[in-house]
Formats: C-alpha cells, structure tokens, sequence
C-alpha cells in the first residue's frame, strides 16, 4: 500500500483530481493524506470535500479547515476572500462538516510526521500534545501545529514571512530538528507556499500554491517520488 501525502488543496478539486489520475491511485490499495488546507481560497471547496469523503482520505486539519468548522459553528464570521460558501449552503454540510472535524491535527507512523503547519520543539510527543483538542475552541497549540512558519526557539511566531535577517526567527523545523537528534522520522507538512517545494533530509514541505496560481504536489512515501501538476489558473491573490 502506498501513501500518498498530497499538498495544500484549498479547493482546487479539477486539480486533485489531475493529480490523483496521474498516479493512478487507488482507494482499495493506496491511502491518501492531505496536509491539511483542503478548502478556501479556491473554487471548489464543496466538490473537494467529496472527493476526499469519497476516496476515504485521511490526513490532518489546516488553519483553512478550522476557520470552516468555526464559521458553520457561528463562532466567527467569514471574511473577505473566503470561498467556503458552497460548503455552508450544502445539503450534506453537516456529513461533511463531521467529517472534516473527524480531522486529527496530527498523525504518526514509524517514519513519518503529518502536520499542516508545524511541530514545536517542545514536543516530547506531538501526537499526546494535540490528541483531544476541540477545533471550535482556540488553543496555542492549535495556533502552532496549523499556523505556524518562521519560529524563535521557545516557539514563539513571527509575525513576518520571511522574518527579519538576524532576528532570532527561523524556519520552525530548524528548532525541530535541533531538539530531535535521532528521530527517524520525516516531517511532512504544507502552509508555507513561499518556500515552495522542500525536499530535505528527512522534511518534505508540499504546499507549491496551486491555489496562488502554482501547482499542487504530492509525496509517495514509499517511493520518496513528488509528483505534481499545474494550476489551472490564479484562483487568489498571494497573501499569507
């Protein structure tokens, strides 16, 4: 069974769809993890959470993902540019709905990390620190593992993308690795379309802003093979 760790969709159904038709995947012998970001920004946000619903797909919670369940909550409002309209005025938007929210912030297997965002590292073990956290109710912890990008070494956030040249902000999975000398473990992870495509020693970064008019990508994890295709246009102007 291959895992297929995709990037930040935020909506682009006709492009998961190219995707997923590209390497041949198969729900009865593949699985399917999103790094979260499934909604927003893009024009198909309904048809994605379908798809994805369809396909049994797994994968981890975005800060895209909470703002939804916290507007269909009428905890917050939408905003200007949101694109989540389709989701909110659905017939099946409570089954969808549950099932994003079935979303765990956090997944592990024996090689790898999924995580939309970040891991602090003062995580001895991120699966118990993010385990049984509401996504209606705010909580740092959410804030970092679904927001976080350029990071001082407590893991306090920059407020900047990129941060200021000599402040003590650095890419958080420099903290990370810092603190997790010896984890076998690859960090897989999306949220930071400036950095594009990351393919290091042990850290894949997906997020290649197909929604910004980029491409969406994927991560076979046991072929250690990206593959990805092009947007089909510019859905959102570029902001963070």
């Amino acid at each position: 069974m291959r895992r297929i760790f995709v990037g930040d969709i935020q909506g682009c159904r006709e492009e998961l769809e190219e995707l997923l038709e590209r390497l041949h995947f198969d729900p009865s012998a593949d699985e399917l993890h999103p790094v979260g970001d499934l909604v927003n920004r893009g024009p198909d946000s309904l048809g994605t959470l379908r798809l994805l619903r369809q396909l049994r797909a797994g994968g981890v919670l975005g800060n895209h993902d909470v703002s939804l369940l916290r507007v269909a909550a009428g905890l917050r409002e939408l905003r200007p540019g949101d694109t989540t309209q389709d989701v909110l005025a659905a017939p099946d938007r409570d089954e969808l709905l549950a099932w994003v929210r079935a979303r765990p912030f956090v997944r592990k297997w024996d090689d790898v990390w999924l995580v939309h965002a970040a891991l602090h590292p003062a995580w001895a073990d991120p699966e118990s620190e993010l385990a049984g956290l509401d996504p209606l109710q705010p909580h740092p912890a959410i804030d970092f593992a679904t927001r976080a990008r350029a990071t001082t070494r407590d893991g306090k956030l920059s407020k900047q993308d990129p941060p200021p040249p000599g402040s003590a902000f650095r890419p958080w999975f420099e903290h990370w690795f810092d603190s997790r000398v010896g984890d076998r473990r690859t960090v897989v992870y999306g949220h930071w379309a400036r950095m594009q495509l990351v393919l290091r020693p042990k850290l894949r970064g997906l997020d290649t802003g197909c929604v910004w008019g980029g491409r969406l990508s994927a991560w076979i994890a046991e072929e250690d093979r990206v593959e990805s295709v092009s947007a089909r246009r510019r859905y959102a102007n570029f902001e963070d």
